[in-house]
């Protein structure tokens, strides 16, 4: 199982991620709203700004204080051509 690091200490489970996105848009932050409402929203933000919203397959929201593009980079396994020229 691949374990992804989403800031302050909380870790999720990768292979349950289905999108990481923006907390920008109207839609994203009605599905926040939403996910709110059936206690389906986990806050580890710790306080923080919301940078990132992961979507789970169980339908669970998460909220993170980390940047989209950064927990995506930790989401991806290691390239073996990267490996390759250390």
């Amino acid at each position: 199982m691949k374990l992804i690091n989403v800031g302050f200490g909380n870790i999720i489970a990768g292979d349950r991620v289905v999108a990481i996105v923006s907390p920008d848009s109207a839609p994203i932050k009605r599905i926040i709203q939403e996910s709110k409402e059936k206690g389906l929203l986990i806050d580890a933000t710790c306080g923080r700004r919301t940078r990132a919203v992961i979507i789970t397959d169980s339908d669970h929201v998460i909220l993170s204080a980390i940047q989209t593009e950064t927990i995506a980079g930790r989401a991806e396994p290691p390239r073996e051509d990267a490996a390759e020229n250390e």
